[in-house]
This record gives C-alpha cells, structure tokens and sequence, in this order.
C-alpha cells in the first residue's frame, strides 16, 4: 500500500464518499488509488472552481465534507474563489492539493509556488504530509477538521512522494469535538433582553431549517421581539408552512430602514450585520445609533441547542404554533419578460422540496419576493461575495440529492467564470435546470458606482460593465457543453421552457431575455 491508497481508503471508512476532481501530474498515484476502489465516487470538474464550488453545495446539502483534488497552488488558486465562498458559508470540505516531490522543490521548476501560503489565506486547516507514513493520519485528521465547528475548509497538501511511497494501514478518523453552546448567563442576559420593547432575534447558521424558524417564531411569539434573519444564509427553508421571518436586503440602506426602531439585536447564529462594502458618507454598521447588540452565540457553536436553551428561558410553550407564510401562488404572467415575471412563472412551477441555487445578484430579489410563499423548499445563496458560485454549487446539490429537483439562478456575467460546470452537469447527468438571466452587463456594478460616488459613467464605464458586444450566446453555449437549452424572451415562452425543464430528467438550460 502506498500513501496514496491509504488515504482513499481512511476517506471512504469515515463516510467521504465523493471527489470532485481536476487532477494533474503530481496528483497521479491518488487517482490511481481513486481508480482501485469505486465506491468513491469522482466528478471531473474541467475548470479547479468548479471543484471547490460543487464541495460547497454537497455539504449545505448533506451536513457531510466531500473531497476535491487539485493541482499544485495553481490549481488551488484557480479554485480559491469558491473556496472563499464555502469558507464563509461554514461548508466543510477536504481539498487533496497534490505538489511536488519534497526532493524535486529545491529546483525552480515551472510550477513551483507556495501551496500552504495559498492554502492558508482560505482554509480553517492546513497541513503538508511530511511522509507517506504520515499521510493516513493526516487524512483523517483534515476530515476530522471539515467537520468540526459546523463546517471548515480543511487543505491537506501531498508532495508526490508521500503518495507513491510505501505507507501503512489506513488512520481512523475522530469525532470532532463537541460544539460550544451558550452558557446560562448569556442565555438569562438575551432571554431578558427580548422581553424589552424594540428587540429584535435575529437567527442564522449554516442550515436554518424548518424546525429551527418554527423555534424562533415561537421565542418571538412568547417575548414580543421580532424575528429576523440575515440576508445571505448558506441554506434556508423557505415556502408555505415556515414560519415568517424579516430578513435583511442586500444594500445598507435598505437594511437601515429594515432595522430603524431596533434597540436591542440578539444574535443567535448570525453575524453582526454589516454592509457589503463601505460607501461615502453612510455607516458600515446598519443598527442605528444606540442599538444594544447582544452576540448570544455565532454560527460555529451549537446554535440549535443554545435556541433551545433561549425557547425553554422565555417560557416558551411547545405546542404554541407562530405565524407561518401561507401558500399562494401567482398566476402566470403574460407579455415581455422581465425579472417579475421569471419569478412569478418560478414561483407558479417550482415543485415541493426544490433546491433553488441564487447568484441572480440583480435579478434575483424579485424572484425570492415571488417564492416567499411557494411551495416549501430550501434557497441557497452565494456567501462569500466571488462571483461563479452557482452553477458549481447547483453540482454539488444535485450530486447530493439525486432525488430533489435543483434550480439554479444566475447573471450572465456570473455563468461565465464557471461555464465548465455546465459539462459537468450533462456527463453526469444531473437533475438541474439553470436559469441565465442575460440583461447583457454587469448591472449590479451601475448601481455601484453612484453609490460610491464615483461620478457619471462614460465610455469606459460603459465598455466595462456591458457584455453586449459581442452578445453571449447561452444557448449555443449549453449546446457546446452537451445541455439542451432554449431562448425565451417573454413570459409564456419563460413558463413553456421552465415546464420542460422541470419534467425533463437531466440538466437544462434558459436563457431568459429580460
């Protein structure tokens, strides 16, 4: 046994079932370790941020790490991205980075560079196997670290030695450790706070379920408080029959409408809120002035339990049942298409127990006005902010629910860092259809740039901020990577292609003209 086949073999005996894969030279022993046991399951990703994005779905969806194998610090800074997503939405992952041998990095060759450096600006963990003895325990070890504190990026680094080299017996892989919760005093601190006028319990976590809304909704029935949520959230269930919830928006000033009139914020998973970028003239923080912020308890601690612990403090009584988002879905809509309409057709098909993968950016809000009160499903959104997540992220859901049907929003700027995924999507045949939204530029960044007060845009501007010449073609673009995909430019032609993307097994594309 050799370095590299103790390590397919620790992964596989502690459940990591499943690698997505751009491999290289340095990484060939390992495939070749992947190629002897099938039970491991490998996704080719062609380009190295599909690998990272597709890990950061399959964990929202299963709780549980997969592998990604990757080339060198290139490789990983091809995927560093969307490891920067899944770092910040709490997704544990193990990255397999091969280098070289440790003999062969006192030379200057070509792809010599510094993988921990790398590694280390983005991963929770990281380690470089000193010998192939060494590397089973190192394995198990990374995957102990991907799932410790409700999710980490863990980056093991192999030089090609310690994979082709003689090695010993697989390593058993420990539970990580318990998670912390609150402590009594803080729990009496927050219980007592939400009982004062103007508070309000702001809820998060990597995975605000069902149960975990219902929970909330019956603290801030039993105190008075107002329930709230943050914006982005790595995989919250939404539709009829959750409880309601004020979730934030995307711009400060929204958010400082959203929470004027708040004197007390109780966090509970969620991070403090603040503005995704600094502007002139506005706060960083939109609280306003005054506003008590009480941090009850982050998103890498037992936030169900420490809930609990706040339920049982307020009085809560169990069979109390708060306010819930009651179905009601839109009619179809008629005439030119627009992003109203994509979300009022969405919102009319979308089938119970959907995937919704969002990197809309622009054009997503109106879809998830439409959606609020559909048919129950669970919404997932780009955390970190680096553009290119969705349609990895639609891979790695789809891998991970083979039985749920995936829809994936996305700008058309935004599909163009990860196209590759579209191939990845028809050789495995994955349930998804993807929703292009081609406004032709990146719209978001208009915006922008009166926010900052930047000035008027001219020709530059312009030239940087469209992508209408030439004009994207997405449906030959699908085509080219082996997905059927349709064009439609009002809202009938929208709902005739979404019908046929949601019966039809297998990836689909639209490209919505809006």
């Amino acid at each position: 046994m050799n370095g590299a086949e103790s390590l397919v073999r620790t992964f596989l005996d502690a459940g990591v079932t499943v690698c997505f894969a751009n491999p290289g030279t340095s990484e060939m022993h390992f495939v070749a370790a992947l190629d002897a046991h099938p039970d491991m399951r490998c996704v080719l990703c062609l380009f190295e941020g599909g690998t990272t994005g597709a890990a950061d779905g399959y964990f929202r969806m299963t709780r549980d790490p997969a592998a990604t194998l990757l080339h060198l610090a290139p490789g990983f800074g091809n995927a560093f991205a969307n490891a920067h997503n899944a770092a910040k939405a709490g997704s544990g992952m193990v990255n397999v980075v091969g280098d070289h041998a440790t003999y062969h990095q006192r030379y200057e060759s070509p792809l010599k560079s510094d993988a921990p450096g790398v590694s280390r600006t983005v991963s929770d963990w990281t380690r470089v196997s000193g010998d192939a003895a060494s590397v089973a325990t190192d394995g198990a070890a990374a995957v102990q670290a991907a799932r410790g504190l409700n999710g980490q990026v863990a980056t093991l680094i192999l030089p090609a030695n310690t994979a082709w080299d003689n090695a010993d017996v697989p390593a058993a892989t420990p539970a990580p450790a318990p998670l912390r919760q609150a402590d009594d005093a803080a729990i009496a601190v927050a219980a007592d706070a939400l009982r004062q006028p103007g508070a309000a319990l702001m809820i998060g976590g990597g995975h605000m379920s069902e149960g975990l809304l219902h929970l909330g909704g019956q603290i801030a029935q039993a105190t008075g408080c107002r329930l709230m949520g943050p914006y982005f959230t790595p995989r919250i269930r939404r539709g009829a029959g959750t409880a309601r919830i004020d979730r934030l928006a995307y711009h400060i000033d929204q958010n400082t409408q959203i929470l004027a009139g708040t004197d007390t914020l109780v966090l509970c998973g969620a991070a403090r809120p603040v503005g995704f970028f600094a502007y002139p003239g506005k706060p960083s923080l939109p609280e306003p002035p005054g506003c008590r912020v009480i941090e009850l308890c982050d998103a890498r601690m037992d936030y169900a339990a420490s809930l609990q612990s706040l339920a049982r403090a307020v009085g809560v009584d169990p069979e109390t049942a708060p306010p819930v988002e009651v179905l009601d879905i839109p009619d179809l809509p008629t005439g030119k298409l627009d992003a109203e309409k994509v979300g009022a057709v969405v919102a009319h098909l979308m089938p119970e127990n959907a995937i919704m993968v969002d990197e809309g950016v622009t054009s997503s809000a109106p879809v998830q006005a439409a959606t609020r009160t559909a048919r129950p499903h669970d919404w997932l959104h780009t955390m970190g902010g680096a553009i290119g997540n969705c349609l990895p992220m639609a891979v790695g859901a789809a891998v991970a629910c083979p039985e749920r049907k995936v829809i994936a929003q996305t700008g058309d700027g935004s599909a163009m860092y990860t196209i590759q995924s579209l191939w990845t999507m028809a050789r495995e045949q994955l349930d998804v259809t993807v929703i292009v939204f081609a406004n032709r530029g990146y719209q978001i960044l208009w915006g922008e740039l009166s926010n900052v007060g930047a000035g008027q845009s001219g020709r530059n501007a312009a030239a940087m901020f469209d992508i209408a010449n030439p004009e994207l073609d997405f449906v030959a673009l699908a085509l080219g990577h082996g997905v059927p995909g349709v064009r439609a430019e009002t809202a009938e032609d929208f709902a005739t292609a979404l019908r046929r993307g949601l019966e039809t097994p297998g990836p689909f594309l639209i490209e919505a003209v809006i």
